[in-house]
């Protein structure tokens, strides 16, 4: 039986780079993937999973819309494919969380998912939230603060490098805007501001 896998973190522990080693893995042995993204993350160019090492491969788009089921679906019966591959997963609804588990419960295809934990305020993404309930294997990658401890949150900065406390969930960006931390330094980071 398939299993939906997720791999999470702060930024800067190799996600990215992490999915793309996998895929290189399973096309390596005569495999086919399908490597998905969130539509509106476009930092390094739409319909790309890139790395902050320098790897990149095409990915098709997802939208909060879409079902991921029959997106998959479709796309396996023009290509069979042996692995779904989820960049950014902690943008995906509830719904499509579900529609995962759809993939590997009824297409016999594992799916491995790799996002971020918590956004800058501490709490769940809702894409993370349901994969840390639904998923069969979770697996935390590892990156360190500036103090050399875990981090296991981040923070958003503004151009000073001041932790931001309020704001949307989501704004896109990279070292510029978000700095992993430890709890401890985290906490401290919005001390500060306070």
């Amino acid at each position: 039986m398939a299993k939906l896998y997720f791999y999470y973190s702060t930024m800067n522990a190799g996600k990215s780079t992490t999915l793309l080693q996998s895929s290189f893995n399973y096309r390596e042995r005569g495999m086919d993937t399908l490597l998905l993204t969130a539509a509106f993350d476009d930092r390094f160019g739409k319909g790309k999973v890139t790395s902050r090492i320098g790897l990149s491969q095409e990915a098709e788009l997802f939208h909060a819309e879409d079902n991921l089921f029959e997106v998959v679906t479709d796309y396996h019966f023009t290509t069979p494919i042996n692995c779904v591959l989820v960049d950014e997963a902690q943008f995906l609804t509830q719904e499509q969380v579900w529609q995962l588990s759809d993939v590997c419960d009824s297409l016999n295809i594992p799916v491995l998912c790799y996002g971020i934990r918590t956004d800058f305020q501490g709490q769940l993404f809702t894409g993370s939230q349901w994969l840390l309930a639904w998923a069969d294997v979770l697996e935390e990658l590892k990156t360190i603060c500036h103090c050399g401890s875990k981090a296991n949150m981040v923070v958003r900065v503004d151009e000073h490098g001041e932790a931001v406390k309020d704001g949307t969930q989501v704004e896109i960006g990279g070292n510029d805007r978000y700095v992993s931390l430890c709890r401890r330094h985290f906490k401290d980071a919005y001390l500060k501001t306070a």
